[in-house]
């Protein structure tokens, strides 16, 4: 009897511990909780691309893609530093909050991070999971001050002849005239509309640059209007400059007095110095008194007349010459049979 008894007492201590024990011990009795697996996130690449391009900024538009998986990571933020490549020093910073991902997924993070028009940048891209960093991205942009602002964007270009098999300039001359030592130039210049739209109204800007001394010897700015899509118009002015030199004539598109285009081409006048394109230029005699002359600064030209072919302009004086050799010789001639 006092064996049973020693035995139930002992059962009795037994079961008080095992409840003492699942009391004290917080969870001892509670199921198991779901989804206790270790979250991992991998930052798999960032995108970049300019969202709008202004006189002085540029907008970059980022897509940072974040994949996922095990448990859910909690309270996860993408910070995006722009760094100047140039000083190292950061030039703007953005963060841009996710939450909580959960599910083997890749997540897209857009953000869009604003820097000067200038240079280039290291873009790093860092991503915090509750505070911590769990990991990081580098990328990189150059010549940001090649984008071009919405507002200088045309569809018209100065033609560009690539099949041509030969070298042709979307500027040319013919000599209309020589009088007083001033060359008169018959300008044309070839511009495409690029685009599936009418283009906006446009002017040219016209202007004959001595190469050696860089001194504008004339210019003249000319309505060019609207051009049809896919079409190539021929703009017609002439420029005045001083005779035996040699000149780049620069061609400017403007819009609503923006400078969309540029374009030059060599006119060579000297006798024997002859200039092209991405050469060295030769110092030849200058004289700035030959520049001298009073002329309006914009001229309004309408297209001039064409010269027939046989009647070659300039040659005139040339051909004069020619025959007073001729009678020269002829008399000589006849001086020597006398």
């Amino acid at each position: 009897m006092r064996r049973e008894t020693l035995l139930t007492g002992g059962m009795v201590v037994v079961v008080l511990a095992m409840l003492i024990g699942a009391t004290a011990v917080p969870g001892a009795l509670s199921e198991p909780e779901d989804n206790v697996r270790e979250s991992y996130l991998d930052l798999r690449e960032t995108t970049i691309e300019p969202a709008s391009v202004d006189g002085q900024t540029v907008t970059l538009s980022l897509d940072a893609r974040l994949s996922h998986r095990g448990g859910p990571a909690e309270n996860v933020t993408v910070e995006t530093r722009a760094i100047d490549a140039d000083t190292g020093l950061v030039a703007t910073t953005t963060r841009q909050s996710v939450g909580t991902i959960e599910g083997e997924r890749e997540v897209s993070v857009r953000s869009n991070i604003t820097v000067e028009r200038a240079g280039g940048y290291r873009i790093d891209t860092i991503v915090y999971e509750d505070g911590n960093r769990v990991e990081t991205g580098q990328r990189s942009v150059q010549n940001v001050d090649a984008l071009t602002p919405a507002y200088a964007r045309s569809t018209v270009t100065f033609q560009r002849f690539e099949n041509a098999g030969v070298p042709l300039d979307s500027i040319t001359y013919r000599i209309d005239s020589v009088s007083n030592n001033q060359t008169t130039l018959n300008v044309s210049v070839y511009v495409t509309n690029a685009g599936n739209n009418p283009s906006d109204d446009l002017s040219l800007r016209l202007r004959a640059r001595q190469a050696d001394s860089n001194v504008i010897a004339d210019e003249s700015t000319v309505r060019v209007g609207q051009i049809r899509p896919g079409r190539t118009e021929i703009i017609r002015t002439q420029l005045t400059v001083p005779d035996d030199y040699n000149y780049w004539l620069d061609g400017m598109l403007l819009s609503d007095g923006v400078i969309v285009g540029t374009e030059s081409s060599p006119a060579n006048l000297h006798p024997t110095e002859r200039l092209q394109e991405n050469e060295t230029r030769q110092q030849i005699g200058f004289q700035s008194s030959d520049f001298e002359q009073d002329r309006p600064e914009d001229r309004e030209m309408e297209e001039p007349q064409q010269t027939a072919a046989g009647e070659g302009p300039g040659f005139t004086a040339v051909l004069g010459l020619i025959a007073v050799l001729a009678s020269g010789l002829l008399i000589a001639r006849r001086q020597t049979n006398e």
